[in-house]
């Protein structure tokens, strides 16, 4: 298995003793999360299965897995492609989190236990870290995975399930269509919602939760996508 695989792993700390279709399917999903696989990109599993170290076989199972969850189109006799989302889509995506993320906050200040309050801490701790070490993908990561985990908090399984495919959406939307920094969550943002998490405010909560996703929202230029060029190889083993 090649430097990808084994980065995907250590990143990854549950992606130790993953089936390598597994890991390859965490370690593109990671990839575009962080921006370094634009919406659009032809991923061809010559070259996925050459960059891995693995079968075309293996690669093609990973790709269904990314399908099924809406990362990637596999177009009937074309391939798998990166997926762009539409501004329509961009639309519901941005309207379904701000109809069920305000809901989550509020429920997670309300059950928020003290080590909740200190992971998500640590978290935030993490992804100040990146954006000053100027590791824009990283931040971009753990900035919608904190969304994730404030959803987690909440205890709420279906509706978790819900906002993670809706993160991992927003990550190709802001990719395609975000036209100011504000487009990716700040960190006092984040810091302030933390605070009402911790502090058992669940109407702070809710409501800063709310003004974040409608700033993040307005940020986005649906009219004028980005376009990036670049080899697969490039994105996925550069810096």
């Amino acid at each position: 298995m090649s430097d990808v695989h084994f980065e995907a792993a250590s990143t990854f700390p549950d992606a130790a003793g993953l089936a390598p279709d597994k890991a390859i399917s965490l370690s593109l999903s990671r990839a575009i999360h962080e921006h370094k696989l634009s919406p659009g990109i032809k991923l061809g599993e010559d070259e996925l299965a050459e960059i891995y170290g693995v079968s075309r076989t293996v690669v093609r199972s990973a790709l269904r897995t990314l399908a099924h969850h809406r990362l990637v189109e596999i177009k009937r006799n074309r391939g798998a492609f990166i997926a762009q989302p539409s501004p329509r889509e961009a639309r519901e995506v941005f309207e379904a989190r701000e109809l069920l993320e305000p809901r989550t906050a509020r429920e997670a200040a309300r059950r928020a236990t003290s080590a909740d309050a200190a992971r998500l801490r640590r978290h935030i701790a993490r992804e100040h870290e990146a954006s000053l070490d100027g590791d824009r993908g990283l931040s971009l990561y753990l900035s919608g995975q904190l969304h994730v985990e404030i959803a987690r908090i909440a205890a709420q399984d279906t509706i978790t399930g819900f906002i993670e495919t809706l993160i991992a959406r927003s990550s190709l939307i802001v990719a395609l269509y975000w036209r100011r920094e504000s487009a990716i969550c700040g960190h006092h943002d984040h810091e302030s919602l933390v605070c009402a998490i911790e502090a058992h405010q669940p109407d702070e909560a809710e409501a800063l939760m709310r003004s974040h996703l409608v700033d993040l929202h307005s940020a986005l230029d649906l009219e004028r996508p980005t376009s990036v060029a670049g080899s697969l190889k490039e994105m996925l083993t550069g810096p």
